[in-house]
């Protein structure tokens, strides 16, 4: 805008008003200016008044928490806190005891959605343990004279004394009786979420089947004399036709699944294998898992094999079991 000047005759007078210079613009790749934050030390002054204040209320509700049970308060390290109801119950109140502590969120019965397993019938029975046929009552009669016919000695017992050999096991004569004692094993295997398992298993990220080789066995390895490798595959034989050996699993309230003998069971008679996942030691040192079992005892403490029949098993998974000391 001009301003007016007396020397030009053209310019027509006007308010004095003087040309402003606007402000320079800051380029486009120049950041703005940091703006003042904070330092950590100034908000945890304000914040740690109340991080205390909720510790002190957590460590009150906390002080006067007793066993449900017996009602008493001590023995703090052995009381289990249910993630849902807040209330506290010792391991050796529960039924049945419960032997660790366990690993991630533990509910109490009340709380959580376990529910009986219910009987299961003969044709589940047999699908669960993937039998391959049932033998019929002449088949069974064989059998059973072909198991109980004794060897002929060779020698004197008084002039060699021979080692002692596996014995196949002799499973009830009674077909009904041998679904029974099935039932009784398929129900505790699925009340605890465990699938049945006739062998080893490699999962992939636990130990590869390549580990598992007797050249790492601390001092050597037992090697089976062939009689005995024979009575190993009549016996495995005899389970895929579901001929099991003669025993139940039963539920102690105060132990948990444990096994009974439902007839006469002579001296190394051959039981059953153990089966379930293969995994390094290692790996399973802080394992809660009440029935490990060790496969492989190398010189190398890294390279010990133990068997996991937390998610696989057979029935000796509960003969193996730390709750399993019933006469």
């Amino acid at each position: 805008m001009a301003t007016w000047n007396a020397s030009s005759p053209t310019a027509s007078p006007c308010s004095s008003r003087r040309r402003t210079k606007a402000p320079a613009r800051r380029p486009s790749s120049e950041s703005p200016p940091p703006r003042k934050m904070k330092s950590m030390a100034e908000v945890m002054a304000k914040s740690v008044r109340v991080f205390e204040q909720e510790e002190e209320e957590d460590e009150d509700s906390y002080s006067d928490l007793a066993c449900e049970k017996c009602g008493s308060g001590e023995g703090d390290d052995e009381l289990l806190l249910c993630d849902k109801c807040n209330r506290g119950f010792h391991m050796k109140c529960l039924r049945p005891i419960v032997v660790r502590v366990p690993i991630g969120p533990w509910l109490c019965v009340d709380c959580s959605d376990q529910r009986p397993v219910r009987r299961l019938s003969q044709k589940k029975i047999l699908h669960f343990f993937r039998i391959e046929k049932q033998i019929d009552q002449t088949d069974k009669s064989e059998l059973s004279q072909e198991t109980r016919k004794p060897r002929r000695r060779t020698c004197s017992l008084t002039v060699k004394k021979r080692r002692r050999k596996l014995l196949p096991l002799v499973p009830s004569e009674d077909p009904d009786r041998r679904i029974t004692q099935l039932g009784t094993l398929a129900t505790a295997l699925t009340a605890l979420g465990i699938k049945y398992s006739d062998g080893l298993n490699y999962v992939p990220g636990m130990a590869p089947r390549s580990a598992n080789q007797s050249k790492f066995e601390k001092g050597g390895m037992q090697v089976l004399s062939k009689e005995d490798l024979e009575t190993l595959e009549q016996c495995q034989a005899m389970c895929r036709r579901g001929e099991c050996p003669p025993l139940v699993v039963v539920f102690d309230p105060l132990e948990g699944y444990t096994v009974e003998a439902d007839g006469p069971i002579k001296d190394l008679t051959f039981i059953a294998e153990y089966t379930g996942d293969v995994d390094y030691l290692k790996n399973r040192e802080k394992d809660d898992c009440d029935s490990i079992m060790t496969l492989l005892l190398s010189e190398d403490p890294s390279k010990t094999l133990v068997i996991c029949p937390d998610k696989y098993g057979n029935i000796s998974r509960f003969i193996n079991g730390i709750n399993n000391h019933n006469p």
